[in-house]
């Protein structure tokens, strides 16, 4: 068998070509993962600006709470009795809360326990069926 032969320059044209190819690959990939650290750098620094914005939030709202500005009786007796709605509120939310979850393990319970009778009548059915064929 003879087989055709490459001019060793065309051999080292091939070789070029696909070393060029590769290359280029590899610049692609390392621009996107270089954009992609960039990306998240910058999500990161967006996440500290918000938390801190946050924490100065708070700061802000415990300081007005810290130095509570001298109200009328009258405003004083109506944010007294909001802040009693509020919790009035807040225990029938927790109440209704609590009854709703033990209304659902009791039907939880329920569901299953008719689910274990019917697979103990069905399994009782199939030990008769078996006891009858056995005889």
């Amino acid at each position: 068998m003879d087989f055709p032969t490459i001019p060793d320059q065309m051999f080292l044209l091939i070789i070029l070509i696909i070393v060029v190819v590769v290359l280029i690959i590899i610049v692609f990939q390392w621009r996107s993962v270089a954009k992609s650290k960039n990306e998240i750098k910058l999500l990161e620094k967006e996440i500290e600006l918000k938390k801190m914005s946050m924490v100065e939030k708070d700061i802000e709202s415990k300081r007005l709470m810290d130095n509570p500005i001298p109200l009328p009786q009258e405003q004083q007796d109506s944010l007294s009795a909001i802040r009693q709605s509020t919790t009035e509120a807040r225990s029938r939310v927790g109440y209704l809360h609590s009854e709703i979850n033990e209304r659902l393990a009791r039907l939880e319970a329920e569901t299953e326990q008719r689910k274990l009778e019917k697979m103990l009548k069905e399994i009782e059915q199939k030990e008769a069926k078996l006891k009858k064929m056995n005889k």
